[in-house]
């Protein structure tokens, strides 16, 4: 009954929400009267973050619309490439009549990008992909929210999110291509380039994993410690709900994203109640390009998607409470997920220094996994300073992660590993009888 009292809730408030984004322009439009009264500032700004508080948040759009290449501005273009019941795979084309950029653009590295899907929508990495495009030809998975998805099509598990990725991958180019998975992704994505290798299948010329759960049990955090500390059957009784009647995807059981954002929020209250507040000043003061940094932000953090219940489940269970991944335990049907299977796929992690979400040396796991891929081509880059979300957006990943990626491809799209062929057995060679004779005189 939860989803239903929020939907409930939701649709209430909705009115109220647009009734205060209406009377904020009466009391700050300049052509109001109600704009030159004592206090309009402070009323406007009140009724304005009232709205935004009480509103609802839709899935952003990419809007890349353009990007620079060797500094001429080359236009961009949203496609699906690929279109799965709980996913799209999208591909950002780009458009030059520059025939040097063009040329070079062809030669350019292919990057799939893998984003999370554990709340938020694919859009969060939107500066990752961007930046990503004044180098390479850009993939991102773009996950389907669940409540979306109509029941019939079926339940979607962990062991489906890693066919989706092989399946993406050899869409992309197989071995020609490289692989970027961000947070949670990162042991899906390990897990799907070790099937492959297993089964004796091309896999990615390299893999970047950035800020995921490899190992957890290593400097667990707030959220590790939840899903640790919590028995399986608490958060199927506790978290699981069914989608009400109002979405297609009506009946289909889910970890609901208004949940996992009560749960983002309470991470860190205080910051969150003093953003906000600064928001207030800064609409009252005037400052609308803070208030619009502030507007960006939040319209990308409030929007959240609903994830399958059996692929959320799953995931508690695999990564977080057996640690399936680095025990060996883990079976995709019917087989190993062996990591140090993989050989020809050279290995990138990447690390925030204040990471409060994959700790310290969660991901840096990967290397003592990934046996079978030679120490000079195993790589591990901590961003100093960096938190979460520092790894992928935001000034520190263009300046600091970005750089040690956009390299890391660029060396391994020139040169990629081989396998290395096994020896052949030494055989016992007949001499010459002449010569045997010779040594028996």
């Amino acid at each position: 009954m939860l989803y239903q009292f929020f939907e409930t809730q939701r649709a209430l408030l909705s009115p109220f929400s647009e009734f205060a984004a209406a009377s904020a322009k009466l009391y700050s439009h300049p052509l109001s009267p109600f704009a030159h009264t004592p206090m309009s500032q402070r009323l406007s700004a009140g009724l304005d973050l009232m709205h935004r508080l009480a509103k609802d948040y839709e899935k952003p759009e990419f809007e890349i619309k353009s990007v620079e290449v060797d500094g001429v501005d080359v236009a961009v273009q949203e496609l699906v490439a690929l279109e799965k019941p709980f996913c799209r795979l999208l591909r950002f084309k780009r458009y030059t009549d520059d025939s040097k950029v063009l040329a070079k653009m062809k030669d350019q590295p292919t990057v799939l990008v893998v984003a999370p899907l554990s709340g938020h929508h694919s859009t969060l990495l939107r500066e990752t992909v961007k930046q990503l495009l004044k180098d390479h030809k850009v993939y991102v998975t773009d996950w389907t929210d669940a409540r979306m998805v109509p029941l019939e099509v079926g339940p979607f598990h962990l062991d489906d999110y890693i066919h989706y990725v092989q399946e993406f991958i050899r869409h992309v180019g197989g071995a020609d291509c490289h692989v970027m998975s961000v947070c949670q992704p990162t042991v899906p994505v390990l897990a799907a380039i070790s099937l492959m290798a297993s089964a004796g299948e091309p896999t990615p010329r390299s893999m970047t994993m950035m800020g995921g759960p490899i190992d957890a049990r290593k400097s667990p955090t707030a959220v590790n410690n939840l899903a640790m500390n919590r028995s399986f059957n608490w958060f199927e009784n506790n978290v699981i709900y069914r989608v009400p009647t109002n979405f297609p995807g009506a009946g289909r059981e889910v970890y609901p994203g208004f949940l996992q954002h009560t749960g983002f929020v309470a991470m860190n209250p205080d910051r969150h109640l003093s953003s906000h507040y600064d928001y207030f000043l800064d609409l009252v003061r005037g400052d609308d390009d803070s208030a619009e940094a502030h507007r960006r932000f939040y319209d990308e953090y409030n929007a959240v998607l609903d994830m399958p219940a059996e692929y959320y489940l799953d995931t508690i269970k695999t990564v977080f409470q057996d640690f399936a991944l680095v025990n060996g335990t883990w079976q995709v049907d019917g087989a190993f997920v062996r990591p140090q299977d993989i050989t020809t796929t050279a290995l990138l992690t990447v690390e925030g220094e204040l990471d409060d979400i994959s700790g310290a040396g969660q991901t840096r796991a990967a290397h003592d996994l990934c046996a079978g891929v030679p120490k000079a081509h195993q790589y591990h880059y901590d961003a100093i300073g960096a938190g979460h979300y520092g790894i992928f957006s935001g000034r520190r990943w263009r300046e600091k992660v970005y750089p040690e990626v956009r390299d890391f491809i660029a060396k391994y799209e020139a040169a990629p590993l081989k396998k290395t062929p096994k020896a052949a057995p030494l055989k016992a060679v007949a001499k010459p009888a002449a010569r045997r004779s010779r040594r028996a005189a």
